[in-house]
């Protein structure tokens, strides 16, 4: 075994050497990737534009330290490194690291005990028990320990106590270790002081300059005289940052070390840009050249409004949208919006343009979950491509879905009815590992609502997350969609409702519209029910790279109602992700299980079973 001061001193000067791996044995009881996270020490990445990490012998030194503590506030105070081996290449332009610990017994957790809680209600105190989530019989983790100190605090808070006190008392569980010098168990004890019962108080508004007053008072969760809750605090503070007008908001309790019966609040603000501007681009195997803008006023003519104009461009879709959103209808968790578009999808068979508008009431409950209804009116034009514009038999097909045989055009007016409900537990909206959403939505055009276009159209989208240890992901995801012509006439739909599915984010065997209902010469040509399911086994590979394998399945159907699942299409692959500000640059290679007889690809008969994509973003 070398030292590390004679690695450092008989080579080169600290922090020229890079640290090419760092392992660790005798880590047993902990998590070895919680365990790299607390030290400064790490390996360089394997990739050559990855990050470089060089070893400092202080900085290892003073990890050495790091590990010990790291153990003892895990309940090991008796863990000790007991060797490390530090080992030079032959350039000696990189180190190999090894560091051995023993893990020593454990202080094991033998009981909790809460006093002092009277003023929580017993039902809601067994519950309390449970989320602390210390588990009798295991070692005593101090983060734990303090996690549920903080969570029993906050319960008393949220009674209408902002004054109580919770000591923890740690005392002999019993047995002892065998060396007598520590108990092998602890009981631990949490006595609390509530303090006297108080009620919200006057609110002070600090560091607004152009927002209104007005706008941040009707923001506040709570109001004078109402009984004091720390999650309306916090509730303040939410619905202040989600107007994205400030850059920093703080609510304190004024005077609060005289404990008063009445809690004066200070709100202080600091107000950030008064607009957002934001520029997109890439490329993708289906998109090809992409690029995207939008700029937002923020604070537009006062009341914390929103209003701004975003522009898109890829072979896929493209157009140019607008909106103002007024906050504060009728509640503080009440918006509305409306949005003007002209916009441009490109399928296979036909061109859709939709011009109209949308104004939208949404309720926003708290983070996890949205409510809203709309109201769309706009004007629907497909036309076939001027590639089959000549063929009669896609001609006859989409005649028999609506198409004007004289303009070889679809044309309409559509007014709809909308609402959705959203829900999200999941814990990253870009790269989620834990948790679930669920998006439901309800359409109806025609009957009492004027227009050209009549039909009901439902579809649903739900997505769950499951973290197995720290390097893996199991996701899942599951969309079904119906749309239900009136008086079952095709010509009820427009072509821009149509379901297809393939690409990037569906059955990634298939090109993107490529799994679909085929006219008579095999272009897909969009049918009105869907169902899709995919599940991916996400892993860490190293750094920010990762990988993933997949299988998807799926289809549409012409008809509403007409899923059979002997009908399914199946894919599956592997792929590559790497991680980046904007979301995982990901690479997917998707081979077809069951191809499509009759499809055709660029006007050619299908002869690949296997696409391959690239984009940013997870696939869901």
């Amino acid at each position: 075994m070398l030292s590390v001061a004679l690695v450092a001193s008989g080579c080169k000067e600290e922090g020229a050497i890079q640290v090419h791996s760092l392992k660790f044995t005798g880590v047993k009881s902990v998590k070895e990737s919680a365990l790299r996270e607390a030290l400064a020490t790490r390996s360089s990445s394997k990739l050559p534009w990855g990050t470089h990490r060089f070893f400092l012998r202080s900085q290892f030194d003073a990890d050495l330290a790091r590990l010990r503590a790291f153990y003892t506030d895990r309940g090991f105070p008796n863990a000790r490194v007991t060797g490390f081996d530090a080992r030079l290449n032959d350039k000696q332009d990189a180190i190999d690291l090894r560091v051995d610990v023993d893990e020593g017994e454990p202080v094991i957790l033998s009981a909790v005990t809460l006093t002092g809680f009277d003023v929580v209600p017993a039902k809601r105190l067994d519950a309390l028990k449970k989320e602390m989530r210390l588990a009798i019989g295991q070692p005593r983790d101090r983060q734990a320990v303090v996690a549920a100190h903080e969570l029993a605090l906050n319960e008393l808070r949220d009674r209408g106590y902002p004054y109580a006190k919770i000591e923890i008392k740690e005392t002999d569980g019993g047995a002892k270790q065998t060396d007598g010098n520590q108990p092998g168990a602890v009981a631990v004890t949490f006595a609390a002081d509530p303090g006297k019962l108080a009620r919200f108080g006057p609110v002070q508004i600090e560091g607004e300059e152009q927002v209104g007053e007005d706008v941040i008072r009707r923001r506040l969760g709570y109001t004078p005289g109402e009984l004091y809750q720390r999650s309306l605090v916090q509730r303040t503070q939410q619905r202040l940052y989600d107007t994205e007008l400030f850059q920093f908001v703080n609510i304190t309790p004024v005077d609060a070390e005289n404990q008063p019966d009445a809690v004066a609040t200070k709100v202080t603000v600091v107000e950030g840009p008064d607009y957002r501007v934001r520029f997109a681009g890439g490329y993708g195997t289906e998109e090809k050249v992409r690029a995207e803008t939008d700029y937002h006023r923020l604070n537009f003519l006062g009341g914390a409004r929103t209003a701004g104009v975003g522009a898109k461009w890829s072979s896929l879709d493209r157009g140019i949208r607008a909106d103002i959103t007024q906050p504060y209808v009728f509640q503080p968790e009440f918006s509305l919006t409306g949005e003007g578009r002209q916009w441009y999808t490109y399928t296979p068979a036909y061109r859709a343009e939709t011009t109209g508008a949308q104004l939208t009431l949404r309720h926003r409950r708290d983070r996890r979950n949205t409510w809203s209804i709309s109201l769309t009116s706009e004007h629907d034009v497909s036309t076939i491509e001027d590639q089959v514009r000549a063929n009669p038999k896609l001609r006859n097909d989409l005649i028999a879905l609506g198409l004007d045989p004289e303009t070889a055009s679809q044309s309409g007016y559509l007014t709809s009815v909308g609402f959705d409900f959203h829900r999200s537990t999941a814990d990253n909206v870009l790269n989620a590992r834990r948790g679930y959403t669920v998006t439901f939505h309800v359409e109806t055009a025609g009957g009492i609502l004027p227009g050209t276009f009549n039909y009901q159209l439902l579809s649903a989208d739900a997505r769950h997350y499951l973290a197995v240890g720290d390097r893996l992901v199991i996701a899942t995801r599951a969309q079904l969609g119906n749309i239900r012509p009136r008086d079952d006439r095709p010509s009820n739909v427009p072509f821009s409702k149509k379901y297809f599915l393939g690409g990037a984010t569906s059955i990634r065997g298939w090109g993107v519209y490529e799994v679909s209902p085929l006219s008579a010469d095999g272009l897909p040509v969009g049918g009105d029910s869907m169902l899709a399911g995919t599940i991916e086994a996400r892993t860490s590979i190293s750094g920010k790279l990762g990988a993933v394998t997949f299988l998807d399945a799926g289809n549409v159907w012409a008809n509403p109602g007409g899923i059979t699942l002997a009908d399914l299409r199946y894919a599956v692959g592997a792929g590559l992700r790497y991680q980046t500000p904007v979301g995982p640059a990901r690479f997917d290679f998707g081979y077809q299980l069951n191809p499509i007889p009759g499809l055709l690809v660029d006007g050619e008969p299908q002869s690949r079973r296997w696409r391959v994509h690239f984009s940013i973003g997870q696939a869901f």
